[in-house]
């Protein structure tokens, strides 16, 4: 099992994580909880799940951002203990491990009441039996798992799309008055109850290593499964709220099949129950699959025991957190679910609030290498905005709901000081905040290199030739303005011991080349390339001079300075490495991070990280 320490394989395509978002989405939220929610504010419910829907628009912008920037397994964890720090990651991957849990046991709650109104299966027994079995599916490989949330997703929403077909032409508009019944305190708070319906978007942040193209698939996929099926919740509830009178549906607890009864008569109840069932199914088997990604992923940073981070070898999923999440499972089915339904919006707005603060941080701390694909637009507004309506549904949802999470972040807390604080520690964005506040040195280059290394498994980029070139390279960072005689003065003190060549030779080379033609190419890029005698030679200087290096009269100083040296038999590496340096040089973004960059390190990383074709 060895291999399976740290690999997973990436079997998802667009349709697998839509489904597996859209699948996580709708279960209880639409079939279990419409009732409920209708209690609290009238035949205004259907608001109230387009309000949690665009609340929630807010939030999918930011996760989408910070899961295209690091897309690794446990997600918003991931992203969290590496902005924020491993105290925060450890309490947030605990709350989101608790919220998708919730979510499934949700899921498998209504399988089994189905279970028992038609077969007579006691609950105690049915629910322990069906998590076993999704725990199993889940083992057996995600690639199983996703094909079959992806068919019953797709009847899932036929069926919804029906419903809300059949149903429009048997709305009672009369039915809609009065409209909020506790006003538009009561569809907010409502809004708040139900934003749990919106929790699936957390899943595929949580299973983003897995996915292929993460830097498409995974802000299309989140935005598109929002937007469906926002609008699939609000028009079934406009349905339900105009054909059935208040009395039934707040007391229900099969709201939708309820609805379908009144139009399609038996056969439409029978149908949206097989459909509640089918949607329990992709909840239940898309939660557990996000959900065992959290243990794994806190494992892997050495937040928990090693062992509860191991795959199987034979499927290459993730065995110990599955087994521990469909425990946990099973035990919150015998809790309260109004109370769970509270607390686990609670950990879901929670997770936005801080995926907002990641992304706040993360954009100011001046990390490099932070390069997502995908970035939120109107930033900082977004942020900011969505960080105060998530603190008022918070708020709005009461101390009940809060008690629970509060054992989470307390639980969080023990966990990281009593072995978390020992064996896991890790640099984090916010400490580079605080360094340039403090002026202080708190950090080394941990996080930009495991950045770096995300970015080249995100993009399937292999090492090449280039690459271990600049790897090795030695960097001058000079202080100038230099002339161009004392610049190859410099230059040649640091090469030549590498070279084993006199640095007066070196500099005649590097000054003959110069007399053919200027190797600048810019007002801004030079690149001084020399060939030597000898065989199997090739090597690369790295050169920034902010005041610039002058290399002809009146002009201004060159920046950025590449130089090359190498043997004739080199001469197709050499040409190979001018390219590769051009097209990083062009990049448009090129000129701004060479400034910046703070340090040897970084300025190697703004040539491992450029835009450039590979060498075959």
């Amino acid at each position: 099992m060895q291999k399976g320490w740290d690999m997973l394989k990436k079997e998802l395509r667009f349709i697998d994580i839509f489904s597996i978002s859209a699948g996580a989405m709708i279960s209880s939220g639409i079939f279990i909880l419409p009732g409920l929610a209708f209690a609290r504010t009238g035949p205004s419910v259907f608001v109230s799940y387009l309000l949690a829907g665009l609340f929630a628009a807010t939030g999918v912008l930011s996760i989408a951002e910070l899961s295209t920037a690091m897309p690794k397994a446990g997600g918003d964890y991931f992203f969290i203990a590496r902005s924020l720090g491993p105290l925060a990651g450890t309490i947030t991957g605990l709350l989101s491990w608790f919220a998708l849990s919730l979510k499934s046991a949700f899921a498998i709650f209504g399988i089994a009441e189905l279970l028992y109104v038609s077969t007579g299966l006691p609950l105690l027994f049915s629910a322990p039996v069906i998590t076993i079995l999704f725990v199993i599916l889940n083992i057996a490989g995600v690639d199983i798992a996703s094909r079959f949330e992806v068919v019953i997703v797709m009847a899932l929403m036929a069926v919804m799309m029906l419903f809300i077909g059949l149903g429009l032409s048997h709305v009672q508009v009369t039915r809609l008055t009065p409209f909020a019944t506790h006003g538009l305190n009561g569809v907010a708070s409502t809004a708040a109850f139900v934003f749990i319906s919106y929790g699936g978007l957390v899943s595929i942040a949580s299973v983003a290593e897995e996915v292929r193209n993460p830097g498409r698939n995974i802000p299309l996929a989140m935005i598109s499964s929002l937007i469906i099926v926002m609008l699939l919740y609000s028009g079934m509830l406009f349905v339900a709220v105009g054909v059935l009178d208040g009395g039934t549906l707040s007391g229900s607890m099969t709201p939708i099949a309820d609805a379908a009864r009144t139009f399609l008569g038996g056969a439409g109840f029978w149908a949206l129950s097989l459909a509640g069932l089918l949607a329990f199914v992709t909840t239940a088997n898309a939660g557990i699959m996000s959900a065992s990604r959290y243990p794994m992923a806190l494992s892997r940073d050495r937040l928990l025991p090693r062992f509860v981070g191991a795959v199987s070898a034979r499927f290459n999923t993730p065995l110990v957190s599955t087994v521990i999440t469909g425990v946990f499972i099973t035990v919150t089915l015998l809790l309260d679910i109004d109370t769970l339904v509270k607390a686990a919006s609670v950990v879901v707005i929670a997770a936005n609030i801080l995926a907002h603060t990641s992304v706040l941080i993360l954009r100011y701390s001046g990390i490099q290498n932070y390069k997502p694909s995908f970035r939120s637009p109107l930033f900082p507004v977004v942020q900011i905005t969505g960080i105060v309506l998530f603190a008022f549904l918070v708020v709005d949802l009461g101390f009940a709901a809060i008690e629970y999470s509060l054992f989470f972040v307390v639980s969080g807390l023990l966990i990281y000081v009593f072995y978390g604080r020992r064996h896991g520690g890790r640099e984090y964005a916010l400490l580079h905040i605080v360094e340039r506040i403090t002026d202080r040195k708190l950090t080394g280059y941990t996080l930009e290199t495991e950045l770096r290394e995300i970015i080249h498994d995100r993009d399937d980029v292999i090492r090449d030739r280039f690459d271990e070139l600049v790897h090795k390279a030695p960097v001058l960072d000079l202080e100038g303005p230099l002339e161009l005689d004392e610049f190859f003065q410099r230059t040649g003190d640091a090469f030549c011991s590498n070279l084993r060549m006199c640095s007066e030779d070196f500099t005649d080379l590097l000054r003959n080349r110069e007399e053919q033609s200027s190797t600048a190419l810019t007002d801004f890029i030079a690149i001084p390339h020399i060939v030597i005698d000898g065989d199997g030679v090739f090597e690369l200087l790295i050169v920034r001079c902010r005041e610039g290096v002058v290399f002809a009269p009146g002009k201004p100083g060159v920046k950025a300075i590449f130089v090359l040296i190498g043997t004739l038999d080199e001469r197709l590496f050499h040409l190979q490495a001018l390219s590769a340096i051009a097209q990083i040089t062009h990049n448009d973004d090129f000129e701004r991070q060479w400034l910046l960059a703070k340090h040897e390190d970084e300025l190697r990383d703004v040539l491992l990280l450029g835009k450039r074709r590979r060498l075959s």
